[in-house]
Protein backbone atom coordinates (compact mmCIF):
# COMPACT_ATOMS: atom_id res chain seq x y z
CA UNK A 1 0.00 0.00 0.00
CA UNK A 2 1.28 2.81 -1.14
CA UNK A 3 -0.81 5.53 1.13
CA UNK A 4 -1.98 7.17 -1.86
CA UNK A 5 -5.89 7.23 -2.61
CA UNK A 6 -7.44 6.38 -5.63
CA UNK A 7 -9.81 8.23 -7.12
CA UNK A 8 -12.71 6.53 -6.12
CA UNK A 9 -11.48 6.84 -2.93
CA UNK A 10 -11.11 10.60 -3.16
CA UNK A 11 -14.35 10.87 -4.49
CA UNK A 12 -16.19 9.75 -1.46
CA UNK A 13 -14.15 12.18 0.64
CA UNK A 14 -15.72 15.36 1.23
CA UNK A 15 -16.17 18.37 2.99
CA UNK A 16 -19.75 19.30 3.10
CA UNK A 17 -22.62 17.68 4.84
CA UNK A 18 -23.70 15.79 2.22
CA UNK A 19 -21.00 13.25 1.31
CA UNK A 20 -22.24 12.06 -2.44
CA UNK A 21 -20.60 13.99 -4.98
CA UNK A 22 -22.53 16.40 -7.03
CA UNK A 23 -24.88 14.70 -9.64
CA UNK A 24 -24.16 15.31 -13.12
CA UNK A 25 -27.01 16.57 -15.09
CA UNK A 26 -27.77 16.68 -19.03
CA UNK A 27 -27.60 19.57 -20.97
CA UNK A 28 -30.56 20.33 -23.00
CA UNK A 29 -29.74 21.53 -26.28
CA UNK A 30 -28.46 20.72 -29.52
CA UNK A 31 -24.98 19.49 -28.33
CA UNK A 32 -25.14 16.27 -26.10
CA UNK A 33 -23.54 17.13 -22.48
CA UNK A 34 -23.07 16.87 -18.80
CA UNK A 35 -22.69 19.97 -16.42
CA UNK A 36 -22.22 19.40 -12.69
CA UNK A 37 -21.21 22.08 -9.74
CA UNK A 38 -18.37 21.40 -7.63
CA UNK A 39 -17.27 23.21 -4.92
CA UNK A 40 -14.02 24.90 -4.60
CA UNK A 41 -12.20 22.30 -2.18
CA UNK A 42 -9.63 19.40 -3.45
CA UNK A 43 -11.96 16.65 -2.89
CA UNK A 44 -14.05 17.90 -6.12
CA UNK A 45 -10.72 17.29 -8.24
CA UNK A 46 -11.67 13.70 -7.64
CA UNK A 47 -15.30 13.87 -8.58
CA UNK A 48 -14.33 15.75 -11.73
CA UNK A 49 -12.21 12.82 -12.64
CA UNK A 50 -14.47 10.32 -11.83
CA UNK A 51 -17.31 12.54 -13.63
CA UNK A 52 -15.16 12.47 -17.15
CA UNK A 53 -14.36 8.84 -16.92
CA UNK A 54 -18.50 8.15 -16.82
CA UNK A 55 -19.15 10.79 -19.32
CA UNK A 56 -16.65 9.36 -21.90
CA UNK A 57 -17.44 6.01 -21.17
CA UNK A 58 -21.12 6.33 -22.14
CA UNK A 59 -20.25 8.49 -25.21
CA UNK A 60 -17.79 5.20 -26.17
CA UNK A 61 -14.88 7.49 -26.00
CA UNK A 62 -12.88 5.86 -23.74
CA UNK A 63 -9.22 6.48 -26.08
CA UNK A 64 -9.96 10.01 -24.75
CA UNK A 65 -10.40 9.34 -21.18
CA UNK A 66 -6.64 10.16 -19.93
CA UNK A 67 -6.25 13.23 -21.82
CA UNK A 68 -9.41 14.59 -21.29
CA UNK A 69 -9.05 13.31 -16.94
CA UNK A 70 -5.54 15.61 -16.99
CA UNK A 71 -7.17 18.69 -18.91
CA UNK A 72 -10.19 18.69 -16.49
CA UNK A 73 -7.65 18.04 -13.28
CA UNK A 74 -5.70 20.57 -14.46
CA UNK A 75 -8.80 23.37 -14.69
CA UNK A 76 -10.60 22.57 -11.50
CA UNK A 77 -7.30 22.35 -9.41
CA UNK A 78 -6.50 26.19 -10.55
CA UNK A 79 -10.46 26.78 -9.76
CA UNK A 80 -9.80 25.32 -6.15
CA UNK A 81 -6.29 26.85 -5.57
CA UNK A 82 -6.96 30.65 -7.38
CA UNK A 83 -10.52 31.23 -7.68
CA UNK A 84 -11.28 30.05 -3.78
CA UNK A 85 -12.82 33.88 -2.45
CA UNK A 86 -10.24 34.99 -0.02
CA UNK A 87 -11.06 34.12 3.93
CA UNK A 88 -14.19 31.25 2.61
CA UNK A 89 -15.14 29.57 5.34
CA UNK A 90 -14.65 25.73 4.95
CA UNK A 91 -18.27 24.95 5.04
CA UNK A 92 -18.81 27.50 1.93
CA UNK A 93 -16.02 27.16 -0.21
CA UNK A 94 -17.43 28.63 -3.11
CA UNK A 95 -18.76 26.88 -6.69
CA UNK A 96 -17.19 25.93 -9.89
CA UNK A 97 -19.14 24.41 -12.44
CA UNK A 98 -17.68 21.73 -15.01
CA UNK A 99 -19.20 21.27 -18.56
CA UNK A 100 -18.46 18.48 -20.89
CA UNK A 101 -19.76 18.28 -24.60
CA UNK A 102 -19.58 16.43 -27.56
CA UNK A 103 -20.23 18.51 -30.44
CA UNK A 104 -19.03 15.87 -33.08
CA UNK A 105 -18.45 12.12 -32.44
CA UNK A 106 -14.68 12.55 -32.14
CA UNK A 107 -14.61 16.07 -30.31
CA UNK A 108 -14.98 16.96 -26.70
CA UNK A 109 -15.27 20.40 -25.26
CA UNK A 110 -14.47 20.49 -21.68
CA UNK A 111 -15.29 24.07 -19.90
CA UNK A 112 -15.05 25.34 -16.42
CA UNK A 113 -16.44 28.08 -14.86
CA UNK A 114 -15.57 29.80 -11.90
CA UNK A 115 -16.25 33.17 -10.19
CA UNK A 116 -12.76 34.88 -9.80
CA UNK A 117 -12.21 37.84 -12.32
CA UNK A 118 -7.99 36.84 -12.25
CA UNK A 119 -6.46 36.22 -15.48
CA UNK A 120 -5.13 32.92 -16.38
CA UNK A 121 -1.25 33.22 -16.73
CA UNK A 122 0.67 30.37 -17.91
CA UNK A 123 3.99 30.45 -15.91
CA UNK A 124 7.28 28.73 -17.00
CA UNK A 125 8.36 27.44 -14.03
CA UNK A 126 11.94 25.73 -13.59
CA UNK A 127 13.00 22.15 -13.80
CA UNK A 128 12.65 21.91 -9.82
CA UNK A 129 9.19 23.41 -9.34
CA UNK A 130 6.79 21.10 -7.90
CA UNK A 131 3.78 23.10 -9.70
CA UNK A 132 3.19 25.79 -12.72
CA UNK A 133 2.91 23.74 -15.86
CA UNK A 134 -1.10 23.32 -15.86
CA UNK A 135 -1.82 25.74 -18.95
CA UNK A 136 1.12 24.23 -20.12
CA UNK A 137 -0.32 20.19 -19.91
CA UNK A 138 -3.51 21.86 -21.44
CA UNK A 139 -2.33 24.17 -24.06
CA UNK A 140 -0.06 20.46 -25.17
CA UNK A 141 -3.13 18.20 -25.02
CA UNK A 142 -5.63 20.96 -26.31
CA UNK A 143 -6.87 21.39 -30.50
CA UNK A 144 -6.94 25.06 -28.88
CA UNK A 145 -8.31 26.82 -25.75
CA UNK A 146 -9.58 30.34 -24.49
CA UNK A 147 -10.46 31.76 -21.53
CA UNK A 148 -13.98 33.84 -21.71
CA UNK A 149 -14.13 36.51 -18.83
CA UNK A 150 -17.61 37.43 -17.84
CA UNK A 151 -19.39 39.85 -15.31
CA UNK A 152 -19.03 37.00 -12.86
CA UNK A 153 -15.79 35.52 -13.40
CA UNK A 154 -13.97 33.31 -16.05
CA UNK A 155 -14.75 30.40 -18.51
CA UNK A 156 -11.78 28.46 -19.25
CA UNK A 157 -12.83 26.51 -22.61
CA UNK A 158 -10.68 23.65 -23.63
CA UNK A 159 -11.69 21.41 -27.54
CA UNK A 160 -9.99 17.69 -27.06
CA UNK A 161 -10.14 15.65 -30.61
CA UNK A 162 -9.93 12.19 -30.53
CA UNK A 163 -6.87 10.18 -33.15
CA UNK A 164 -9.09 9.09 -35.79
Amino acid sequence: MTGELTDDEEATMTTTADSRPPALQPLTGPVPGYAQTLSLSPSSVAVARMSVRTTLACWDLEGMTDDVVSVVSELVTNAVQHARPAGAPPEEPGRCRLTLERPEPATVWVSVADPSRRRVVRREPDDSAESGRGLAVVDGLAARWLVQPSRTGKTVWVELRADV
